[in-house]
């Protein structure tokens, strides 16, 4: 699943500590689409804003950008940005229930700055709206919800890297290599084909290892899930490599909120103004 509200997260919260420029912030933006455009998600969280409410023109990245900085404007200290991650069964890191909640489910992905003000957040989601188009559909969050879990960066990297070995077995296991000898190629290829990751300078170098094996943990599952051509697994046997994989997918949820958690942690405490 690609992530760009993981590069969105991390280059905000450096943009908005000065230690990134906004043509920073595109530049990063720039491999996931060729274009990408802004909206709010209703009249109110347009005013609140002044970002364009639904039917009128889009704006584009630069306005969401001053947005935040407006929203956090003579509040003190914004809460850290968290990167939300979604699955069926997998609701951590969502606030409390809301559209922005309903919106980030859908997407898999989306980004929370919980604390721009008395009046709340404001909950940001990508969409791929046409091709080679991304959305960026601002939501106001009244509801902060519970404290994100905390996940040490080291124990989430030491799980992921269990997991790359348990893939490769996985695999094995069930018969998809065997039924498709190309698989390691689709990999080397998906990996190839994912969109260049762009990180501001001091990004902690555990936080880009774990992101990388995040990566190559994805491709690994994007190409076990792919159905044999020839019918060779059963759907019982289709079923249990499903499950096989659930908590694969799961360590790759986990390891990517737990290293943009800690990017966000470590360049908001050391801007470079």
């Amino acid at each position: 699943m690609p992530c760009p509200s993981a590069t969105f997260t991390v280059w905000a919260s450096a943009w908005l500590v000065g230690a990134a420029a906004p043509d920073d912030v595109l530049d990063a933006l720039a491999p996931w689409a060729d274009a990408h455009d802004v909206q709010a998600a209703d009249s109110d969280t347009a005013q609140l804003t002044s970002l364009p409410a639904p039917g009128a023109p889009v704006s584009s990245v630069t306005f969401l950008l001053a947005a935040l900085r407006r929203a956090t404007a003579g509040h003190g200290a914004a809460g850290p940005a968290r990167l939300v991650l979604t699955a069926p069964g997998d609701a951590r890191g969502l606030p409390g229930p809301g559209v922005f909640s309903t919106a980030a489910t859908m997407a898999g992905e989306g980004v929370l700055f919980p604390e721009t003000g008395p009046g709340g957040g404001l909950g940001i989601v990508p969409t791929t709206v046409a091709d080679g188009v991304l959305r960026w559909t601002v939501y106001r969050v009244l509801d902060p919800g519970p404290p994100p879990e905390f996940v040490a960066l080291t124990h989430a990297e030491r799980d992921l890297r269990d997991q790359v070995r348990q893939s490769a077995s996985v695999l094995t296991s069930l018969g998809v290599a065997r039924h498709r000898p190309g698989v390691r190629e689709e990999i080397a290829a998906a990996l190839r084909a994912r969109p260049a990751s762009l990180w501001p300078a001091g990004m902690p170098q555990q936080s880009l290892r774990v992101l990388q094996h995040a990566d190559e943990v994805e491709a690994i599952l994007a190409a076990a899930k792919i159905d044999d051509p020839g019918g060779a697994l059963s759907a019982s046997a289709a079923g249990a490599r499903r499950e096989a994989l659930r908590p694969i997918e799961t360590a790759v949820r986990v390891a990517r909120r737990a290293a943009v958690a800690e990017a966000v942690r470590v360049l908001a405490s050391s801007p470079l103004v």
